[in-house]
């Protein structure tokens, strides 16, 4: 993972997955939802721990955010947004409430890191 421009979404869920942000989550009616444990989420419920952008090879507007969280309630996983063409909008309307001190940029996961 030495070039960012090279990197896919799948090597970053595969990282962030061996250091134990297993949670899956999808929006629901405007919350986030726990795909695990059914619990939801407002946004000031969960903490951005980082951002990953992706531009799609062929296509740069084809763009995907892929969000790296923890909850109120401790769990802690991934949610991938899609824009563009195909693109959704629930997930990018949901961050967007996220209040600002909620949002970390400084968050490093080292190489092998073991949560």
């Amino acid at each position: 993972m030495d070039n960012d421009f090279a990197k896919h979404e799948i090597d970053y869920l595969r990282h962030y997955e061996a250091a134990g942000f297993t949670d899956p989550y999808r929006i629901v009616n405007s919350k986030l939802e726990n795909l695990v444990t059914k619990h939801t989420y407002i946004p000031r419920d969960i903490t951005v721990l980082k951002e990953h952008r992706y531009e799609g090879m062929s296509d740069p507007s084809d763009i995907s955010l892929l969000y790296v969280i923890e909850t109120n309630d401790g769990s802690s996983g991934t949610i991938l947004a899609s824009f563009g063409g195909n693109g959704n909008d629930s997930v990018n309307s949901f961050m967007n409430d996220v209040p600002k001190e909620n949002i970390k940029s400084d968050f490093m996961l080292s190489p092998d890191a073991k949560r």
